[in-house]
């Protein structure tokens, strides 16, 4: 039995670990809200319906307290009217006190709903207080779901590029810069090395060209006179 409850226990653990990484800590939050939103419409149905219910019983308490009121007044009516000689006594005494029984019934259905009105009251405290609870909760969540996205969104763009600059081989990019600077280096030598071959391989009538040629005759011509003005400042 007991390696049937480790196996058991072993498969609850990794299906736990399975939920555990397909759970979207924004996607559940939102769920929350959504329930606590579900929750809030039902609590102001149920004030709404407990409101209702109060207002009745208090409409109820004010007609029972007028209706009492009103049976006492008829009650004395009808004895003012037996002294006056107007109606018989034992009539009137028997009028009186229905009338006065009637005002009992009145006021037992004013403490019946004086009742209700009193228990629909603190039915009402109770409601209006968990009503605000679940607005404040809920304006709570939704605050911290409007950080825990940005922080979301923040994390997977600074994973990205850490991602990137993970991948990037340093080591390997400065070694092709210095192979890069050193054949430079060689092709700036090699083509150095060619003008100077040049230079070495040029022929005679090569080198007689060079001397006759228009940009050395000005200088020859540019070397005389500053040799004339030179002369003439001495003299």
């Amino acid at each position: 039995m007991g390696i049937f409850n480790r196996i058991f226990n072993v498969g609850k653990a990794e299906a736990h670990a399975m939920v555990d990484k397909l759970e979207d800590p924004i996607k559940m939050t939102e769920q929350g809200i959504r329930d606590l939103k579900k929750d809030l419409d039902k609590s102001l149905q149920a004030l709404a319906e407990v409101k209702a219910m109060s207002i009745r019983s208090k409409k109820d308490l004010n007609d029972s307290k007028s209706m009492a009121k009103n049976y006492e007044q008829k009650a004395i009516l009808l004895i003012q009217k037996a002294e006056k000689g107007e109606l018989e006594v034992a009539e009137a005494d028997r009028l009186a006190t229905e009338s006065l029984s009637k005002k009992e019934e009145a006021l037992e259905a004013a403490k019946r709903a004086q009742e209700e009105v009193t228990r629909f009251d603190n039915n009402i405290a109770t409601l209006d207080k968990n009503v605000k609870k679940l607005k404040s909760t809920i304006s709570s969540y939704e605050n911290e779901l409007r950080t825990l996205k940005a922080r979301a969104r923040v994390s997977s763009a600074t994973q990205k590029i850490n991602k990137q600059l993970s991948g990037i081989d340093s080591s390997g990019t400065v070694s092709m810069l210095e192979k890069m600077k050193e054949k430079v280096a060689q092709q700036e030598a090699l083509s150095e090395a060619y003008g100077e071959i040049s230079l070495e391989n040029r022929s005679l009538d090569d080198e007689i060209d060079d001397v006759l040629s228009e940009k050395n005759v000005k200088a020859s011509n540019s070397l005389e006179e500053l040799k004339a003005k030179l002369k003439n400042k001495s003299e």
